[in-house]
């Protein structure tokens, strides 16, 4: 599986970790910054290439770090075909996937252990949609309000 990774300042030592615990389990992960610790780096460039490179191939998962997490899920949302959610939980990550369809995590650096981040991460990761039928529903109502909204 292809994962995008990015985080910015507040999140660099997160991202790294998951960095190399993903590539150890095999996935094949791209890393888009931030590659370097840069107090004044401004996450929106770094959630917002994630978010376009998981919206252009739709077997990719995009997992998107700051401090809070708050700011990378808004800014990865504005991306046409991205579900991204912040996310504090295992549970929280297995509702995301199987509920919302969600291609995107966002992670809260600032509260998150590695542990509990690469758990979350496992999660999302091996958690399917469910398919069924309310589910199927609402992701179908979110994809014709964003089409309307992108007309």
């Amino acid at each position: 599986m292809r994962v995008i990774l990015a985080a910015d300042h507040r999140g660099l030592k997160l991202k790294e970790d998951l960095k190399m615990y993903l590539q150890a389990k095999g996935c094949v992960v791209e890393d888009v910054g931030a590659h370097a610790l840069d107090p004044d780096d401004d996450y929106p460039d770094f959630a917002y290439a994630a978010a376009r490179l998981v919206a252009a191939d739709a077997d990719a998962r995009g997992i998107v770090l700051c401090g809070s997490s708050n700011g990378v899920t808004v800014v990865s949302n504005k991306v046409r075909g991205v579900r991204a959610v912040s996310v504090h939980t295992r549970e929280g990550a297995v509702q995301a996937r199987s509920h919302v369809d969600a291609n995107m995590i966002a992670l809260a650096a600032d509260e998150l252990d590695e542990d509990t981040a690469r758990a979350i991460t496992d999660v999302f990761l091996a958690t399917p949609f469910s398919n069924e039928e309310r589910h199927m529903r609402r992701v179908q109502k979110i994809a014709t309000i964003e089409e309307e909204h992108f007309k």
